[in-house]
């Protein structure tokens, strides 16, 4: 079982809009509260965005090694669709729209959203097969 996962971020207060509309939305719940961070949890899983003072860089490479998304069970393709139709207000641009809610595959049906700094998550329809 997955524990946490921690993402430092360049700008916490600009991700926190982003991230903590997407999270509310999944059913995530406000967790931790800091100065230089925030966490929400779901099911005994926590997420953390952190403004660490020792970051490298300002912006999340999703093609470089390392994290390149986070997939999140979003429930009915009318979930997902919800949300992928909302996300853009809320700071979140669709990735691949030439193929969605396809771009995972014919047998897939997700959002591929990115937010301002190169995050990217996944919102799939329904749990794995």
């Amino acid at each position: 079982m997955l524990h946490h996962v921690e993402l430092w971020v360049p700008d916490l207060p600009g991700a926190l809009t982003p991230w903590g509309w997407l999270l509310g939305e999944l059913g995530w719940q406000q967790y931790q509260d800091w100065p230089g961070g925030r966490s929400w949890l779901c099911e005994g899983v926590y997420l953390v965005l952190e403004q660490s003072p020792a970051l490298s860089g300002e912006v999340h490479d999703r093609l470089a090694p390392g994290l390149n998304h986070l997939a999140f069970n979003a429930g009915s393709p009318a979930s997902v669709d919800r949300l992928t139709a909302e996300a853009p207000a809320h700071g979140w641009t669709l990735l691949f729209p030439d193929r969605h809610p396809r771009a995972g595959g014919p047998d897939s049906y997700a959002a591929y959203l990115e937010d301002a700094w190169g995050y990217e998550v996944e919102l799939q329809s329904g749990p794995p097969d």
